[in-house]
């Protein structure tokens, strides 16, 4: 992808897990696809939608978040009753040597990086740029946020490393001894969000209801990213610069599925031509996913 935005780590705490968010109990008791835990930022159970034939999706199988850096991931009771048996990094071979991946117990770790950008990719080293304000807000207004993160949606559909990522992906869950499947990119947003979309609208849930899911995880990420927007502000940045960068948009959402059409024809073309997934897995796919 020439054109990709990655976002900077989540802030941590010293001992690596992600920011308290005083409102995680508020926000899991309202969102019932919240796995409130403090070791592993926006974890969510993709489970409990239902599709347009009136299947539902089942809970206890798929899981999204955000990276998986903290030590107490290890051995989190929260995490541990999920029973993850795979878990899949989405990332880049820079993002995962920077912050490596704790594993829970018994789990295996799958690299599917969906991006492969370069290292000198625009917004790659964000998190640098952020300590000299003036030059952040020069590369931001070069960037053009929303432009950037429109075309970064359109290469994770287009691409061939965005198409070879989510067709690994969406094969873990064909593998009967796989399963339970964790996935996750940095901040559990772009990447993961795409990803999760594949995977509901792969079962027929309903459109309005994947758009339910990928803008539902903006109060997790807004509170990881809140200290960082902080910290800019406090150097003389601009935090409203940065927003684009660091939260999920429909019109986000509307230029992969855009690209979907445009490129494949339709979004079972996307699974077939794009992702090269045969009928047959597409079926058995629903058959792990839905009760």
């Amino acid at each position: 992808m020439d054109d990709v935005t990655l976002p900077p780590h989540p802030p941590t705490t010293p001992h690596g897990e992600p920011v308290p968010d005083a409102r995680s109990a508020a926000v899991a008791a309202a969102d019932p696809h919240v796995l409130a835990t403090d070791a592993l930022a926006n974890l969510r159970d993709v489970g409990g939608r239902t599709t347009s034939d009136g299947r539902t999706v089942r809970r206890g199988v798929a899981f999204r978040s955000a990276e998986l850096r903290a030590p107490a991931v290890a051995d989190d009771p929260v995490v541990a009753r999920l029973g993850v048996r795979t878990v899949v990094d989405l990332r880049t071979s820079a993002e995962r040597a920077a912050a490596p991946d704790v594993l829970p117990a018994g789990a295996t770790g799958v690299h599917a990086d969906v991006v492969a950008a370069a290292p000198d990719a625009p917004a790659a080293d964000l998190g640098e740029i952020l300590q000299r304000p003036q030059e952040a807000q020069r590369v931001l207004a070069a960037l053009d946020p929303p432009a950037a993160m429109r075309r970064t949606y359109v290469g994770l559909v287009t691409s061939d490393a965005g198409r070879a990522g989510y067709a690994t992906l969406v094969r873990r869950f064909l593998d009967s001894a796989a399963g339970p499947v964790l996935y996750h990119c940095t901040a559990g947003k772009d990447r993961t969000g795409w990803a999760t979309t594949v995977l509901l609208l792969a079962t027929g849930v309903e459109e309005e209801q994947v758009r339910e899911e990928y803008l539902a995880v903006n109060p997790a990420v807004r509170a990881m990213y809140a200290p960082f927007l902080q910290q800019f502000a406090d150097v003389g940045g601009d935090p409203d610069l940065l927003v684009p960068l660091l939260e999920v948009r429909e019109e986000y959402l509307d230029a992969a599925l855009g690209a979907v059409t445009e490129r494949f024809g339709s979004f079972g073309g996307y699974l077939r031509d794009g992702l090269g997934l045969r009928d047959d897995e597409v079926a058995t796919l629903r058959d792990v996913l839905l009760d």
